[in-house]
This record gives C-alpha cells, structure tokens and sequence, in this order.
C-alpha cells in the first residue's frame, strides 16, 4: 500500500513537472517569435513530450498561451520586452497577445457576471495589464507628474485594452496593421497633447482644482 502511494505521489509529480516544461517552453517561444509562428508540435519536441500530452493538460494551443502569459504575468512580465518609450513596438506587443487570445479573454469577461469566481483572475490581468503599460511607457510617464501624469497612464490603458482590439479587428473590420496604425495615432496625440502638462487642458485645470490643498 505505501509502495502505491509513493508510486502515485511520484506519477503526479512527473505529470505537473511535464505540465511546467510545457509551459516554460511555450514562453521561450512567445518571447522569440510571433505566436502564430509556432506550432504545438515545437512545443511538445522542446518539452520532450507529445502533442496529444499538452492536448490533455491544456485543451489548446489558446489555452497554453493564456496560462503561459498568467505565469509570466505573476513573474512580473506580461509583454514581450520593448525598447522603453517605443510606441510602435508596445502596440504592436499588446495586439500580439490579442491576435491570440484576444476572443478568449473577451468570452472570460462576457461570463464575469454570470461567473463571479472569474474576477479575482480577470481583475489579476487588469492589473499586470497597467503594469504593463507603466513599463512600456516609463519615458513618457516619468516627464509628467500628479493628475497629468494618472490621466495619461489611464489613457494609454484604455488605448491598449482588448476591448479597443475588438471594436477594431472584430467590429469595424480592419485589418492589424490598420488597427495598430489607429491605436498608435491616438496614442501619439494623447502622449503629444499631454507632453504640454496639460496647460491647455481645460479637463487638466479643473482636475487641478479639485485636488485637495496640501
């Protein structure tokens, strides 16, 4: 009996040693090409396992990608790294984890009514979401401060949410690289208009206003 016990402790401990190998080498390749330039079989023949093994611990290609991104999410990294205070190439990193999982993580948030238990997770993506953008917008950030500064970051995380991505790539129709020449543009004009510390920001003075006297 205790022979059996230790074999099956020993079992489940391979089976999640697998799972994680899997899941390592799902984000060795997110981080060196785009998602939909990798296959499960380069997967499986990097975690020296099969295709039908991540099949059974993942369900699908979608579904590894999402919980490689939630791991290196709680690692503290949710983007490809980018040069810091490159626009373009932040975009272009969001709409890269969209063009993937985008439809799957709008399904999530559509049941997060229905489903309570899905916040804690989904309000966990929220906030590796802003981090995100905190770090791939540092530069820009860093010259401003205050309510100027907390009304630009509020910006640049509405402008890269997959809420945006959907009203572009699945509502309206146009094509990514459409899509990220729209978001880029707006995001331009945000960080432009901003950039002036919002002297002539009407929105600015009255947030001004409203602040507690020190």
């Amino acid at each position: 009996m205790k022979k059996r016990r230790y074999d099956m402790t020993g079992r489940a401990a391979k089976a999640a040693a697998t799972k994680q190998r899997i899941c390592d080498c799902a984000i060795e390749l997110y981080c060196s090409r785009a998602i939909e330039d990798f296959t499960l079989e380069e997967v499986a023949a990097r975690a020296e396992t099969t295709v039908q093994t991540i099949l059974r611990d993942f369900g699908s290609k979608d579904e590894l990608i999402y919980a490689a991104l939630d791991q290196m999410a709680r690692g503290g990294v949710f983007l490809k790294p980018t040069p810091p205070g490159d626009a373009a190439a932040a975009v272009a990193a969001f709409f890269e984890i969209y063009e993937s999982i985008g439809d799957m993580v709008m399904r999530r948030l559509n049941e997060e009514m229905r489903r309570p238990a899905l916040k804690p997770v989904l309000d966990e993506g929220r906030k590796h979401h802003r981090l995100g953008v905190e770090a791939a917008f540092a530069p820009q950030l860093a010259l401003l401060s205050g309510a100027v500064r907390a009304r630009l970051l509020a910006a640049l995380t509405v402008l890269t949410d997959v809420y945006v991505w959907k009203l572009l790539r699945r509502d309206m129709g146009f094509a990514r690289a459409a899509s990220e020449a729209i978001v880029l543009q707006m995001i331009n004009g945000v960080i432009q208009r901003e950039s002036k510390d919002g002297k002539a920001d009407p929105l600015a003075k009255l947030v001004r206003r409203r602040e507690p006297a020190a």
